[in-house]
């Protein structure tokens, strides 16, 4: 029979009892993260923070049905994690205003949260 090796993940454990991971093997944990899901999407007021292979932006049509799926975000579109499947990781209410846009970085307000996105690889 043939044995797998099986890698150590290296983790200490602080004054709390909180498990924290060694910084060499967040590293590596990390790159292999970012690898598989390029898009973080953190919502402002309670850190809940997903991650997504794809993302886009949604226009509703007059009926509030998906109407188009746009690649650069706008006033009244909804920020969607991983739109071609069929479900979705995440989908925001419409953008209410856009706070501060760059390249690999947009801040957004919706109707009901702030969010940050961030795409973590470049292609």
């Amino acid at each position: 029979m043939s044995k797998i090796k099986q890698d150590k993940i290296y983790l200490t454990q602080d004054e709390n009892g909180t498990l924290k991971m060694d910084d060499e093997m967040g590293k590596l944990f990390m790159e292999d993260l970012f690898a598989q899901y390029p898009y973080k999407l953190v919502r402002e007021r309670d850190g809940l923070t997903h991650y997504g292979r794809e993302m886009g932006w949604i226009e509703w049509g007059y009926n509030g049905r998906f109407s188009e799926l746009h690649k650069e975000p706008k006033i009244g579109l909804s920020c969607i994690l991983d739109p071609h499947r069929i479900s979705f990781t995440w989908l925001t209410t419409s953008v209410t205003e856009i706070v501060e846009e760059r390249e690999d970085y947009i801040k957004f307000k919706t109707r009901n949260s702030n969010y940050e996105l961030w795409k973590l690889k470049n292609d």
